[in-house]
Parts: C-alpha cells; structure tokens; sequence
C-alpha cells in the first residue's frame, strides 16, 4: 500500500490557507488535516494548533517529535511524526508549511504536492488587518514577503488565485489536484 501524498498548503499571510484547508477536509472525505505545534504566545488565536513553550518545543524536537520543523515569524513550528500514520489511511494529508521548508518537505515526505495560493495585495492587506493578530509594522513586512517565490526543484506545484469566492478556489484545487487522485 503506497502512502498518501502530503499536500503543502503554503502562500502569504492573510491568502486564506486555513479557510482553503477546512473547506478542503469538508469537501473531501479522503483529506485530513495535520494539526501542527507551534510556540505561538497565549491570546494570538489563529488556525487550530498545538500551543507549546519554545522549551517544550526544543525538547520535542530533541525527542524526535516532528517529522519537520523550522522557525518563522519568530515562533516555532512543527509537524508531529504522527503524519506518517495518517499517510497510511488517507487519501492525502494536508498541512500548512512556510515556503522556506518546502524543498526539505520534499525530501522528508518524498510524495508532495504544493497548493501555492496568492492573492491581490489589497486583500492580502484587508484580511490582515481583520484579523488583528499583527501589528501594522508586522503587517507590512508580511505584506512585503507576499511576492516571495518558491523553492526551485519543487516537483509538482498548483498555484490557486485566492481572491475571490472559496468555492471558487476549492473547485480550481481539485480540478488540478484530479490527476493525482485518478
């Protein structure tokens, strides 16, 4: 039995990675998502994750914990090792990486597929700023990484305009990722 692809879920914040992902798993049956460990301080909400101490954190890494981890925004992430697990039952997982780990995810999970959403700067900008998690300094220098491009050497890639309606996206995600799932 071949293991399920990952699915990197990856683009600026504020392009809607996690509306993206929840509509995904509501839609697909065969989809889980990864829930990831992050070292986010209490009172910044966000997707749903495992909050840790970056003690805890560095020692989880130290034990094994995480498939792939790496350090963005000033804060911690990782992917538990239980992924593999659910690469046995799944029709794909979906997780919610940084750009910057893409060409090592590969390596890690060998069957990856990227989902690189964009969006038009000005609701890049809206949607951060509704959110409220960042200071408007915070703000702009994520704004400014938006047009960051990916890792070269990424073996299959989809890149979803993220702008309009969800549905929309959603439909552009699966009519792509078809093939995969034939």
């Amino acid at each position: 039995m071949s293991l399920a692809p990952v699915i990197a879920v990856v683009g600026p914040s504020g392009v809607g990675k996690d509306s993206v992902m929840e509509a995904l798993v509501a839609r697909v049956p065969g989809i889980h998502r990864v829930r990831r460990v992050i070292t986010r301080p209490e009172g910044e909400e966000g997707e749903d994750f495992e909050r840790v101490s970056v003690e805890t954190f560095e020692q989880m890494a130290l034990d094994g914990a995480f498939a792939l981890h790496w350090t963005a925004h000033g804060l911690h992430y990782g992917v538990p090792v239980d992924i593999d697990e659910l690469r046995h039952t799944a029709d794909g997982v979906l997780v919610n990486l940084s750009r910057s780990v893409l060409r090592q995810a590969q390596d890690v999970f060998g069957d990856l597929i990227v989902i690189s959403l964009t969006a038009d700067a000005k609701v890049l900008a809206q949607r951060l700023s509704a959110r409220g998690r960042e200071s408007a300094n915070e703000q702009a220098r994520r704004l400014g990484r938006a047009s960051l491009p990916l890792s070269d050497g990424l073996n299959r890639v989809i890149e979803v305009d993220n702008s309009g309606a969800l549905d929309a996206t959603i439909d552009a995600i699966l009519a792509a990722l078809q093939p995969e799932r034939a």
